[in-house]
């Protein structure tokens, strides 16, 4: 009896089995597919070699079962090249025609990029900045993103298609076509993977990351694998070239996780992203260095309410990028106001600062372009007292005179003489340690 109980237990698993598999198929769950946006810079699409690297990288992506989009800039130094044809050709150069003139380059690209992924087999279609539903602001050269409405991307990826995007542009609340301005392809893409809600935002370009400085400048400088929103901005305030500060400010306030890294190399290269609990906070992440700064002094000024606030409201209603400001102490009700401006904005700085001298009542304005700013950075520096003492007596140590000093919570500051400001960044970057070999200098916690 035992035996043909076994025997009838074993039929009807084996009946059970053959009925489950028949009719109640177990399901096999799909592999998740990852959205990436992918920006291409100048450089990595300069020509038709490196367009045809940058398709095969797509179809590498592809393989594996990624969905695709890419932000393509100009190739090489083609906006360039249509700003000098626009100087040729007129002294006069309208917002909207110098719009309709730098966005020729990206349309021309992304052409060529998609023309290159259907030489190899991979869907695509290109798109202008407004066929991809950006819509921005009516400031021509400098357009701000309003919305991205991203219906056709959409259709295009679900079509199996990869979006080639044209980067830096879009179209105006007037129904005209805007330049976002330089850096704006890598705003596109942040801006992309936001609407899409992406899985990650690589930005290509011809560096394999962020590095503690500019590596040309210092070759023992280190590559950073990861790094806050809050220390990549005051690195890219004061300096570091890549990415664009107005990606990175667009990818904070959304939370996109931006992949810096190399079109040559494709190595892996430094993570942008919000700051974790035990992301590690080095003391110092990096040492930058601006010699496009000059400084404006205006002397003599009356020390009362509201003196600052005219000058300053004057700057900014001509559009004037004021960034250190630094007062001097009142002597006889009067005092002095020092601040820095970019080099291209100084002529109109100068303009509006002598046209107000007489309803301020100062003396007189001068101005110095032969400076340059020099940055410590890094979040640990809250909880470690001692670093801007570090720095100055660095400095003072090899007879680098500072000028002027700013801080925020993670950065400081100095303004110092133009031609003493590439040894600055060499003599800091080794004394923070941040060298491979060197030897760093110790703080309390």
């Amino acid at each position: 009896l035992l035996v043909l109980a076994v025997l009838v237990l074993l039929t009807i698993t084996a009946f059970g089995t053959h009925v489950g598999s028949r009719y109640c198929p177990r399901r096999v769950a799909s592999p998740p597919v990852d959205t990436v946006v992918q920006k291409f810079g100048g450089t990595s699409v300069a020509d038709a070699d490196r367009i045809r690297e940058v398709a095969d990288n797509v179809a590498r992506y592809r393989r594996r079962g990624d969905r695709v989009v890419l932000v393509v800039s100009a190739m090489g130094k083609e906006t360039d090249h249509l700003l000098r044809l626009a100087e040729e050709v007129s002294s006069v150069r309208p917002g909207r025609e110098m719009d309709m003139l730098i966005t020729a380059g990206e349309r021309k690209a992304v052409a060529l990029v998609s023309m290159a992924l259907a030489d190899i087999g991979v869907p695509s279609a290109s798109f202008t900045g407004s066929q991809a539903g950006f819509i921005t602001d009516t400031n021509h050269m400098a357009a701000k993103i309003i919305e991205v409405k991203g219906d056709r991307i959409r259709a295009a990826l679900d079509a199996g298609q990869v979006p080639v995007v044209a980067g830096s542009q879009g179209y105006s609340t007037d129904g005209d076509v805007t330049f976002l301005g330089r850096g704006g392809s890598d705003t596109t893409a942040v801006a992309l993977a936001e609407m899409l809600g992406a899985d990650s935002c690589e930005l290509y370009t011809d560096v394999s990351g962020v590095f503690t400085t500019d590596p040309r400048l210092v070759p023992e400088a280190t590559k950073i694998k990861r790094i806050s929103f809050d220390e990549m901005l005051e690195m890219a305030a004061t300096g570091c070239p890549k990415p664009a500060m107005r990606s990175v400010e667009y990818a904070s306030r959304h939370g996109v996780a931006l992949h810096v890294r190399s079109a040559f190399t494709w190595e892996p290269g430094t993570w942008i992203v919000e700051e974790e609990p035990d992301m590690e906070q080095a003391v110092i992440r990096g040492i930058t260095q601006d010699p496009s700064q000059a400084k404006v002094t205006v002397a003599n000024l009356p020390d009362r309410p509201g003196v600052a606030g005219t000058l300053f409201r004057a700057l900014a209603n001509r559009h004037v990028n004021v960034d250190m400001i630094v007062q001097n102490t009142s002597e006889a009700q009067k005092t002095d106001i020092s601040f820095t401006v970019p080099h291209d904005e100084l002529e109109v700085t100068l303009e509006e600062a002598n046209a107000l001298m007489g309803e301020l009542g100062a003396s007189g304005v001068s101005a110095s372009a032969d400076i340059a700013r020099v940055s410590v950075i890094g979040a640990g520096m809250k909880s470690h007292p001692g670093v801007a003492a570090t720095m100055f007596e660095t400095l003072a140590d090899n007879d680098i005179n500072i000028d002027m000093i700013s801080t925020s919570t993670i950065r400081i500051s100095c303004v110092v003489a133009q031609v003493d400001a590439e040894r600055a960044v060499r003599l800091l970057h080794k004394c923070f340690g941040l060298g491979d070999g060197d030897e760093a200098v110790e703080f309390d916690a």
